[in-house]
């Protein structure tokens, strides 16, 4: 499997590191010509909404990436990657989403809770987390903490407030993958 991951900013070392430990291989979109490569997948890490909307712009990698999704390219937002899927900015999937709905740094946390398809707790590292404040018809909430929902998909679309990369645990990535495995998209 090959999957791209979105490198403007953010932990995307961290998911390139986490996928390859799958066996996934992995190449980084930082401008158009990236973006021209076979894909099975697309990683959106976390980072800052605002700037990262700002260079997808400027490299001309908005409407890509967005009819890709839309044509069903299964994609794994993170962060301000599942900002950056909502209804206000790409509009792909059916949420809102609440920007750092935890606060500044220091309301950062970590825990463990539930995430729907996967058998036992995970860890969440939260780190000026967002989360999301409504899901649209078709959207399933996966994870839930504190009455906030953190963790949602939308038939080729996944999305965490949490950063799973951050941890050692692969179930979330796994997840990921096997949503490629079912999905029917070739790129």
């Amino acid at each position: 499997m090959k999957i791209a991951i979105l490198a403007l900013q953010g932990a995307f070392a961290e998911h390139e590191q986490m996928l390859r430990q799958l066996g996934c291989d992995t190449f980084l979109i930082r401008c158009l010509d990236d973006w021209n490569q076979p894909k099975d997948g697309l990683v959106i890490p976390g980072g800052e909404s605002t700037a990262m909307m700002r260079i997808l712009q400027d490299e001309g990698l908005i409407e890509p990436i967005r009819q890709a999704i839309l044509q069903g390219l299964p994609v794994f937002g993170t962060c301000a990657g599942m900002i950056l899927l909502d209804d206000a900015h790409l509009h792909t999937m059916d949420i809102s989403v609440r920007r750092n709905a935890y606060g500044r740094q220091l309301g950062s946390f970590y825990t463990e809770d539930h995430f729907e398809g996967v058998d036992q707790m995970i860890p969440m590292t939260f780190i000026r987390a967002p989360y999301i404040t409504r899901v649209g018809q078709g959207c399933k909430v996966l994870s839930v903490v504190d009455g906030n929902m953190v963790a949602a998909q939308q038939e080729n679309q996944l999305v965490t407030s949490f950063h799973p990369e951050l941890n050692q645990d692969t179930r979330v990535h796994s997840y990921f993958l096997e949503m490629i495995r079912k999905s029917q998209f070739a790129m």
